[in-house]
């Protein structure tokens, strides 16, 4: 009787075949390919939009990347007197992430204003301790940072202020 078009004798022949390949280590030569392999051939790209090194789309997703980070360590500036009177001397003051450091905040005013700093000053604040009737609870702890520029660089900060 026929299953679908073959016989089941060829089925069941053709089913050790494949076993007795697998036990030797060989291949089939329909056997699907590798994850590497796949996103290898994925990341290849047709020869009327090849450029050299890295795809246009690949460029897009690592500035996304890069600037969804920057935004992630530079919370928002600082709109006070004290930075405003620090605006004069070519400082800024910025509220950040608390578990930025000095490099990390260097690379995201770079990634988001172009300007490299030439020093960074943190201060960090420990959220105080408030209470509301008999309810006591801490405020978070928050860290600000104070970016030195080279002379004749400025950030547009003050735009919608």
């Amino acid at each position: 009787m026929a299953l679908f078009g073959r016989k089941k004798e060829d089925k069941k022949e053709e089913k050790a075949a494949v076993k007795a390949a697998a036990l030797k280590g060989g291949k089939k030569e329909e056997e699907k390919k590798s994850m590497k392999e796949l996103y290898e051939e994925s990341s290849v790209v047709p020869d009327s939009s090849k450029k050299v090194g890295k795809t246009e789309k690949a460029e897009e997703i690592e500035t996304r990347h890069r600037f969804s980070r920057a935004y992630r360590i530079l919370l928002k500036p600082l709109v006070t007197e004290k930075a405003t009177n620090l605006g004069v001397l070519n400082k800024y003051v910025f509220a950040v992430s608390p578990k930025a450091n000095k490099i990390e905040i260097a690379e995201a005013i770079k990634a988001v204003y172009g300007v490299k700093p030439v020093g960074i000053n943190i201060i960090k604040g420990e959220g105080k301790t408030v209470r509301s009737g008999r309810t006591f609870g801490k405020r978070k702890d928050w860290k600000k940072a104070i970016v030195a520029l080279p002379a004749g660089k400025t950030i547009k900060i003050y735009e919608g202020v």
